[in-house]
């Protein structure tokens, strides 16, 4: 049973199977907002694009994919966590399905701004649900296990996507994809309409307002600490596709099955990452420093990843893209369970909805970024050399201005 949930016989309860059924949702979010990239050598030719239109079209999602994230926060306690995934799940869905129908450029952006407003709220609702229910020192293995979709999403949209968009083109995928998203919804509401009354309950605390989350160093910190993680992880979900395929030699199907695997290692990172942490705290360990240290080394690791990459020949192209994919996921459990301690169960909605809105600007221009450095340099050496700079200034936010990773005091 989860931490501090004490339920009458036959009552239905908050427990690891609504955790899992998260995690299934960040999986498909994530196949979803990824089809772009594993689509882009064919979308780039077959709609003759140029790689600065590629990372607009790629950037255009966290352009209201961020500032979305305050109303999926609004709406979690209007209409309760539980509803507001469900209805983005419904919005993106169908906006994956549509991206299938689009016939140019214009078009595509639309869709993706769409797919943003549905995908923003995934993340604040389940911290939200995750904040409330569990205690801190299991915060790792179940936002590990959010984690989880969140790289097998990649994985699975990048090797089986990659070989699917080979044979069949990339129409028939988003449609098929998008359509088959809808199937989550009835396991969710089937498991959860039980807890809406709870959730919708009157006398439930209110939660501290944005300008009083603001007032916190620490948001701020883990705001930067988001930012420049999110730099990173987008930089390779968005160009390894196109860098392997163009600037490396890889055929598609390779590109597929490298990418695969780069992600396996990814989410195999994050599990054991979430696991031990909650280990060590389990054991004694301070929750301060064990959650400190992984972040800290997150991004150390993945930075020297990225120039591995770029510097190597072809092989030490992958494998420095492997190191980068473990060292991000010493902390992608740890984004969340940071901020899920600091906030406390008042205010861990609002508190991700904030960070996670901060820290998707870098969604918004890093691609455009990379596009027009990879445009005018005619190469990825600089584009990778920005991202690692940028990754490694995310151990001062969560090494230096998160002063404890503790649970901060609200006003009531």
């Amino acid at each position: 049973m989860v931490a501090g949930v004490i339920a009458a016989p036959g009552r239905r309860v908050f427990g690891w199977s609504v955790v899992a059924l998260m995690g299934l949702s960040v999986f498909i979010n994530y196949v979803d907002r990824g089809n772009l990239a594993t689509a882009a050598p064919l979308i780039k030719d077959q709609l003759r694009l140029s790689a600065t239109q590629i990372g607009v079209l790629i950037a255009a999602f966290s352009w209201t994919y961020m500032p979305s994230m305050f109303l999926a926060g609004w709406l979690c306690e209007r209409i309760n966590p539980y509803r507001t995934l469900a209805l983005g799940l419904l919005v993106w869905s169908l906006a994956t399905a549509a991206t299938g129908l689009a016939q140019g450029f214009g078009a595509l952006i639309v869709l993706r701004l769409l797919l943003g407003i549905g995908e923003s709220a995934a993340f604040p609702a389940s911290s939200a649900l995750i904040g409330r229910h569990l205690a801190p020192a299991r915060l790792g293995r179940a936002n590990g296990l959010i984690g989880l979709g969140l790289s097998l999403g990649p994985a699975f949209g990048t090797f089986a996507g990659g070989l699917m968009i080979a044979s069949l083109g990339w129409r028939p995928v988003f449609l098929l994809f998008g359509l088959a998203s809808l199937l989550w919804l009835w396991p969710w509401l089937a498991r959860t309409h039980g807890l809406w009354a709870e959730a919708d309950a009157p006398g439930r605390p209110a939660a501290p307002s944005y300008v009083a989350i603001l007032r916190h160093r620490e948001a701020w910190g883990a705001a930067w600490g988001h930012f420049s993680a999110n730099y990173l992880f987008y930089f390779v979900l968005s160009w390894m596709p196109l860098y392997l395929v163009k600037a490396r030699g890889y055929s598609l199907s390779q590109m597929a099955e490298l990418g695969g695997v780069i992600y396996l290692a990814y989410a195999a990172s994050i599990a054991l990452s979430g696991w031990l942490t909650d280990r060590a705290i389990a054991g004694g360990a301070s929750i301060n420093g064990t959650r400190k240290t992984a972040a800290v080394a997150c991004h150390i690791v993945a930075p020297a990843g990225l120039m591995i990459s770029v510097l190597g020949d072809p092989a030490w192209a992958v494998a420095g893209l492997l190191i980068a994919a473990v060292g991000s996921g010493l902390n992608t459990a740890g984004i969340y369970a940071i901020a899920q301690t600091l906030a406390g169960p008042r205010a861990s909605g609002k508190w991700v909805s904030f960070q996670n809105a901060a820290g998707n600007v870098a969604g918004m221009i890093g691609p455009i970024i990379t596009g027009m450095v990879v445009d005018a340099t005619g190469q990825f050496f600089w584009a990778f050399a920005i991202t690692a700079a940028v990754g490694l200034t995310g151990a001062i936010g969560w090494g230096v201005l998160i002063r404890r990773v503790a649970p901060l005091k609200w006003a009531t």
